[in-house]
């Protein structure tokens, strides 16, 4: 049975993972958020009226621990913002007790504390590090959580080098924080990011912010995918699901003229930066962006087409239930006729997940690594 209630300094909390899954197995925290909340409270005490920034809270367990500072929560995450709001409310608080900025809009002023759990993507950490500086006072204290497994040399030096010198805790439970203290001193280089490069074989611009996966060039699973997109006068409502940075629905819009794109992702970062790359692409053309749960928005039988290249990962879970999640409701919003593309590793099985919800699942291309799966009823 699935632990969900947290016991901390703090108190007692319930805490859940969101979307909900059927036999879920996994807690909404980790040792790594105990470790903080209990390292952290003793110290918020010596602090009169602290003003508290939490970065990466996966399902608000930092946030809902730590409600009676009101702390402002930034996440690139809609899912974890989601989460965020929906256990405050089971835990009988208001929602206003956190207040939820996404990776795009950082909060203003400044923090006695800064809270952060190690993303998955170092280049995002790079990026809050830099863009957080002018949040950053002489006594701040910011520390940083992970699980050991997930706090490689390089994010210790990426602390160093964009806040401070750094200590290290012990580890409990197989979880570490560092304490970094601010050096007002140093000089901060420019954020690198946005990254800006040239579409290989075209005249498009791509623009990728930190978050996004392969941020610095095109990865060999998506280019795969553009040389055997589908061109058929017949899709007029066409969904890039799981979008990333845009690339497969605007090469698609490319040779499909026609198409209404409409381009979803549960990434702030990433929706930002299809719609840069869309509209730098086709000056006047309109397509829809939208941060969201999958397909959870979309209406029944509205889509003739959905282009799909599944997260195999949830924060840092592996696994394929995001993918089986996507594929059970594209069949639902996808016409009569509708047909869903899919490109995923060989060892993800996807063709056998598909054929739960499809009648018709064929094999469009393959190669070593990977397969493109077309899907219909």
């Amino acid at each position: 049975m699935t632990e969900t209630y947290m016991q901390v300094a703090l108190g007692q909390f319930f805490v859940q993972r969101f979307p909900l899954e059927k036999d879920e197995k996994l807690r909404a925290w980790d040792a790594a958020d105990e470790y903080l909340l209990n390292d952290v409270a003793p110290k918020l005490k010596l602090v009169e009226n602290p003003r508290v920034l939490i970065i990466n809270d996966s399902f608000g367990a930092l946030a809902v621990a730590l409600h009676t500072l009101n702390p402002c929560s930034v996440s690139d995450s809609f899912i974890s913002l989601m989460a965020t709001t929906e256990n405050l409310k089971l835990n009988q608080l208001p929602v206003n007790k956190a207040h939820l900025f996404d990776s795009i809009e950082l909060p203003t002023g400044q923090f006695d504390f800064i809270l952060i759990k190690v993303p998955k993507t170092l280049a995002y950490l790079e990026d809050i590090l830099t863009r957080l500086q002018d949040t950053l006072k002489p006594d701040t204290r910011l520390i940083v959580a992970a699980m050991v497994k997930n706090l490689p040399p390089s994010v210790w030096q990426t602390v160093e080098r964009l806040i401070g010198a750094t200590i290290p805790s012990r580890a409990v439970k197989k979880a570490r924080l560092i304490y970094a203290q601010p050096d007002q001193q140093r000089d901060v280089p420019t954020n690198p990011y946005p990254i800006i490069y040239q579409l290989e074989n075209t005249d498009y611009q791509i623009t990728n912010h930190a978050n996004i996966f392969s941020h610095k060039n095109l990865d060999i699973g998506t280019r795969f995918f553009l040389q055997h997109l589908p061109q058929d006068n017949n899709y007029q409502q066409v969904v890039d699901l799981g979008c990333g940075n845009g690339v497969v629905g605007l090469m698609f819009a490319d040779i499909n003229p026609q198409a209404q794109l409409s381009f979803i992702d549960e990434s702030f970062m990433a929706v930002a930066s299809a719609r840069q790359n869309f509209n730098h692409a086709f000056d006047g053309r309109s397509a829809i962006f939208k941060v969201g749960d999958a397909l959870t928005d979309f209406e029944p039988d509205s889509a003739d087409l959905i282009l799909c290249n599944p997260p195999f990962h949830q924060q840092t879970t592996i696994g394929s239930h995001i993918a089986i999640r996507m594929f059970k409701q594209a069949k639902k919003v996808l016409s009569a006729g509708g047909e869903l593309w899919v490109i995923g590793n060989r060892h993800l099985g996807y063709q056998a997940s598909l054929k739960r919800y499809f009648s018709k699942v064929e094999l469009v291309a393959s190669n070593a690594k990977f397969i493109i799966v077309k899907a219909s009823s």
